[in-house]
């Protein structure tokens, strides 16, 4: 799916997936620039931090309008608030948590959610081992409770962390209680209105994924027993490198400008594709 945007003419513009997908990423760079003190960033600076061609930079974010100026480069901070307002980010996003085992209690207390803009705001659980305990400021309710719960609570995401049988009425009272947006990290397909976006995490998919890489890379260039068996062209990251070998630790290597430090707020992608399988950030 793709999201529109008005343009200066007034008529909707339709971003593409992949370029909301590049958006997150510019946004996560743009917030590294920002905490380093970066205020102007050229456009190769900042395609080469994301992993993209300038050219392919300079055609996502023309879905945003006018940005730059030529000879000079990009206002990180003006930058940063266009693409938060492009990903619906700048309203922020009140998300509950329903099932609290391993997975639930790490995203629970991940502290990245909060600085990209998601509040964890409720955390629910069947199991009465569970119910009534604290987690980073949070007391678990009873699942019993979501669908009022997410009423109170104003939430916007939903976020399923449970057993797959449980998932379904999961789900279910994730929509009777308004949430329009739901990320799960079960492989079921969940049956929901048109109106809710979808996400799933497959963990298992995702490295049998990279297993298949794997088994190609170590192949190498030799014949493949079956040639009906073709693998597609590896798509290029778009992510930026790690922090320890980034260009973005040196403010003297990347950005021309320099000021006082600015507090960030990164965010992560907002999806638009329903029923679609993501590995998170």
């Amino acid at each position: 799916m793709t999201e529109e945007r008005p343009s200066p003419s007034g008529v909707e513009r339709v971003i593409p997936q992949a370029t909301v997908t590049r958006l997150a990423t510019y946004l996560r760079v743009l917030s590294i620039l920002a905490d380093e003190g970066v205020l102007i960033v050229s456009s190769e600076e900042l395609a080469t931090a994301a992993g993209v061609g300038s050219a392919k930079l300079r055609k996502d974010l023309s879905f945003l309008g006018p940005n730059g100026v030529r000879g000079v480069g990009y206002d990180v901070a003006r930058l940063r608030a266009k693409i938060d307002s492009a990903l619906g980010l700048d309203r922020g996003h009140r998300v509950v948590l329903a099932g609290v085992g391993n997975l639930g209690q790490a995203l629970a207390g991940y502290g990245g959610f909060a600085r990209r803009g998601f509040t964890m705001v409720g955390l629910f659980d069947s199991d009465p081992k569970r119910v009534g305990t604290d987690i980073d400021g949070l007391t678990v309710r009873h699942v019993d409770e979501l669908v009022v719960a997410c009423r109170e609570l104003e939430a916007t995401i939903g976020v399923i962390a449970t057993p797959d049988e449980a998932v379904h009425s999961v789900a279910e009272k994730l929509v009777a209680g308004g949430v329009e947006c739901i990320l799960s990290f079960s492989p079921m397909v969940l049956d929901v209105p048109e109106h809710v976006e979808v996400r799933r995490v497959d963990l298992a998919v995702e490295m049998q994924v990279l297993s298949f890489n794997s088994s190609r890379n170590v192949s190498g260039s030799s014949d493949i027993a079956d040639p009906a068996i073709v693998a597609a062209p590896r798509p290029q990251p778009v992510s930026p490198p790690p922090l320890a070998s980034s260009p973005l630790t040196s403010t003297a290597r990347l950005g021309r400008s320099h000021g006082p430090r600015i507090a960030g707020n990164p965010s992560p992608v907002n999806s638009s594709t329903r029923n679609g399988s993501v590995i998170a950030p």
